[in-house]
C-alpha cells in the first residue's frame, strides 16, 4: 500500500502563537510530529506551510516542504493546494496529520491509509472509545456515531447518542473522534471546492461537510490510543514532560 503524509503547519495559532517551532525536549514540535509520520511507512512526508521560518527548520531536517497560500482557512485547503502543485493523480492516498500531534502512533497513520485503500469511501478517519461520561459531555471532545457498515453517521461536540437515563452507561457506541484523515486526491479536491454547510458552521466541524454532501466517511477504532496533542501552553508543558520521561511515544 502506497500513501503520502502531508502535515499542514502555520505560525498563527491563536492559543499558542508560533506553535510549530515550540521546543519539545530539544526538538521543534513540527519535527516531533514529522518523526511520527516518517515511521509510518509513507512513501513521502511533506510539510505544507506559508512561513519561511517553518520551511527553513524543516528543510534543515531533510523534510520536503511545499510553500502554500497564506489565505487558507484550514489545513485541508492547504493540503489540497499541495496536491495541485505536485500534480498527484486522483487515486493517490493522502493522510492529513496535524502538525501538533507529536505523540501520534505511526500505526494510526498507516491504519487510516489502509482503511481508505481497502474500501470505497471517499474519506477515512479513526476513533477511540470514550473513557467516561464526563468525556461524553465535554464539548471540546468530538464524538462520532458509526453505522453497522463502519461509516460515520454524525460527528458532534454534543453528547451523542443522547439518553435521558440519568444512570446512562457507556457502551461501544459512543466514540471519540481522532482528527486524522485519509483522502484520495480526487475526493480531497472535491471537498476543498465544496462550500461549508450550515451544520459545519454550527458545530465547527469540517468533516460534517462530507456527510452533508452525501460522501461516505469510513471510521475504524484506532489500533493505538494516541497521546496528547498540543493546543495550549499547558498542553505543551504536559507533552514536554512526557518526552522527558520517555513515555510520549507509547509504541515505536
Amino acid at each position: 500500500m502506497k500513501f503520502r503524509v502531508v502535515i499542514p503547519a502555520r505560525m498563527g495559532s491563536q492559543r499558542l502563537p508560533g506553535k510549530p517551532l515550540c521546543d519539545v525536549a530539544g526538538r521543534p514540535l513540527v519535527l516531533r510530529t514529522a518523526d511520527r509520520a516518517r515511521d509510518s511507512g509513507a512513501q513521502s512526508v511533506v510539510i505544507a506551510t506559508d512561513d519561511e521560518r517553518i520551511a527553513k527548520v524543516c528543510r534543515a531536517d531533510g523534510l520536503d516542504v511545499v510553500m502554500t497560500d497564506s489565505k487558507h482557512q484550514s489545513g485541508t485547503d492547504r493540503i489540497a493546494e499541495v496536491t495541485r502543485i505536485r500534480k498527484w493523480s486522483d487515486d493517490n492516498i493522502i493522510v492529513n496529520v496535524q502538525g501538533d500531534e507529536p505523540c501520534l502512533p505511526p500505526l494510526n497513520i498507516s491504519q487510516v491509509a489502509g482503511l481508505l485503500a481497502g474500501g470505497t469511501a471517499d474519506i477515512a478517519t479513526l476513533s477511540t472509545p470514550l473513557n467516561n461520561s464526563a468525556e461524553l459531555d465535554d464539548s471540546n471532545i468530538v464524538k462520532v456515531i458509526v453505522d453497522q457498515n463502519g461509516l460515520a453517521m454524525y460527528f458532534s461536540r454534543a453528547a451523542i447518542p443522547w439518553s435521558d437515563n440519568v444512570q446512562r452507561s457507556l457502551t461501544q457506541t459512543p466514540q471519540r473522534h481522532i482528527g486524522i484523515y485519509a483522502y484520495r486526491v480526487g475526493a480531497l479536491q472535491r471537498f476543498a471546492t465544496t462550500p461549508p454547510c450550515e451544520l459545519e458552521r454550527l458545530e465547527r466541524l469540517e468533516q460534517l461537510r462530507a456527510l452533508w454532501s452525501g460522501w461516505p466517511v469510513a471510521v475504524a477504532t484506532a489500533t493505538r490510543v494516541p497521546g496528547p496533542g498540543v493546543d495550549t501552553a499547558a498542553d505543551l508543558k504536559a507533552v514536554c514532560r512526557l518526552f522527558a520521561s520517555d513515555t510520549a511515544l507509547g509504541e515505536r
